[in-house]
């Protein structure tokens, strides 16, 4: 039986949901995953009721002691999918072993983002144990299809605005702690996620008369469409600095002196300057400041002697803040300057709103910081990933993407990457981080938590996954789990 963190995450490593395979596979290792939690969190399970939103989605409650305050709750996420991995890639222990070794836990999902689930999972069960009662609702919000842009944290934000619940905090996953933010700046980070870019798939496609190739017309198909996606080469959108990148700045800044730190400051106090500078870098720098598009796909034709009626191709767009979906096809529209292709969004999201840095709930992030990191301080930052907390963005403004889980340049590049893996360490004090949220947001009584304790202590006893039984239907049709089940 898993007896800590590590061995409770490196379990679920072991079981390989993929979200991308789910038609092959079918929803078996996400149910099996689902058994496994009630085994490892068993007062969690016991303490907080919990409904399935969708096939892929979980919903915890924990009451508070307030009534008051139970419309504005506390929403902790994270998603128990993940990405495809290939074991004929070069990973230094199989994706899917859970090996623990060299201090770490390896395997896909330890950062994205089974590792920041364990850390919730543990943080609650401590608290439970410990006796504590927020005075403020607590929901644990858990999806099995992030990856795949499904819909089960759609639903569950669904599910919470129609029973009138306003959070008073969202935090999902999103930036960690990094040692160097910037290459000048040295100083060990949280970066916190307060917005992320839109994303639209947009595609592109147009018509022309088939034929032989050996007698092409003046304007092929394929031609048309590849002087369109040429034409998108480089910079389509303006280069505008956000208010908080401008503030990010301002934050390096307080940190680092000499040179350095006042190149910074100057950035922060001139934005129209540190836009064009941003841009002209390009790359994650130039993604800072502008909308991006990626064209990512191209089809056309069905043999190399024939000339295709139909051609087409897919832009992968991130809608910077200040733009709209309209706005973006419009000027996709104007640069290929081509009526004779037709520019159509399939699917997208606007940006979010950016969340306010200066506020309680901020503030209480930066405590828990420094509550599981020592020195370390937050700064804020836009993201240009999507993560399943775009969704609460419609009715609430306290929407933050941060998982307390220290990353180095390789640990960053191994997300969706090879050989992705997450410090045992890191485990310990992302529990740490959580407990001080939860205190430092929703108040509430219980004696001291674990939080001194050293890491991976904890032991659990139950049986093993597969043997519990949920069943019964909530309102709404939700179903609701039944949290009594066998020792």
């Amino acid at each position: 039986m898993e007896t800590n963190a590590s061995e409770r995450l490196a379990a679920l490593v072991r079981i390989p949901t993929v979200s991308a395979h789910i038609d092959t596979t079918g929803p078996a290792p996400f149910e099996k995953l689902i058994d496994a939690l009630w085994v490892f969190y068993p007062v969690l399970h016991e303490r907080l009721a919990c409904e399935r939103v969708t096939e892929a989605g979980l919903l915890y409650r924990w009451p508070g002691s307030d009534p008051e305050l139970a419309r504005e709750p506390v929403v902790l996420m994270a998603h128990f999918d993940v990405v495809p991995a290939d074991e004929a890639d070069p990973w230094t222990y199989p994706p899917f072993e859970g090996r623990i070794a060299d201090g770490r836990v390896w395997g896909r999902g330890t950062l994205d983002d089974k590792g920041a689930l364990v850390c919730i999972c543990e943080a609650i069960e401590s608290l439970l144990t410990s006796g504590f009662t927020p005075s403020r609702d607590i929901y644990l919000s858990f999806s099995g299809n992030e990856e795949t842009y499904g819909d089960a944290a759609r639903a569950i934000a669904a599910t919470l605005r129609e029973r009138g619940v306003t959070p008073h905090l969202v935090l999902d996953e999103g930036g960690a702690v990094v040692a160097a933010p910037l290459p000048w700046v040295k100083a060990p980070t949280a970066m916190v996620g307060v917005g992320e870019k839109g994303v639209m798939t947009v595609r592109l496609e147009t018509t022309a008369a088939p034929g032989h190739a050996s007698a092409p017309g003046k304007a092929t198909a394929v031609a048309r469409i590849g002087r369109a996606v040429a034409r998108l080469t480089g910079p389509v959108f303006p280069a505008r600095l956000p208010k908080t990148t401008a503030t990010m700045l301002d934050t390096f800044a307080e940190h680092t002196t000499g040179a350095p730190g006042l190149m910074l400051k100057t950035l922060a106090r001139f934005p129209a300057l540190t836009a064009q500078i941003f841009g002209k870098l390009g790359g994650e720098a130039g993604a800072t400041v502008r909308t991006t598009v990626a064209p990512t796909m191209i089809e056309g034709g069905t043999a190399a002697n024939v000339l295709p009626s139909r051609a087409s191709a897919v832009l992968n767009v991130r809608v910077a803040p200040g733009e709209t979906t309209a706005s973006v096809l419009a000027r996709i529209a104007r640069r290929i300057a081509d009526r004779s292709v037709s520019v159509t969004m399939t699917e997208g999201t606007p940006a979010s709103r950016e969340a306010p840095t200066d506020c309680e709930q901020y503030r209480a992030i930066g405590r828990a910081v420094a509550a599981a990191y020592p020195g370390v301080k937050p700064a804020p930052y836009i993201m240009a990933a999507a993560t399943d907390s775009r969704h609460f963005h419609t009715f609430t403004d306290w929407v933050y993407r941060f998982a307390p889980l220290a990353m180095d340049a390789a640990q960053l590049a191994s997300v969706h990457g090879v050989d992705e893996s997450v410090e045992i360490s890191s485990l310990e004090r992302g529990r740490v981080f959580y407990e001080h949220l939860v205190r430092g947001t929703t108040g509430g009584s219980g004696t001291t938590s674990r939080s001194g304790e050293e890491a991976g202590t904890t032991s659990r006893s139950g049986e093993g996954p597969g043997t519990t039984s949920r069943s019964g239907e909530g309102a709404g049709g939700s179903k609701m789990i039944n949290p009594s089940k066998e020792a």
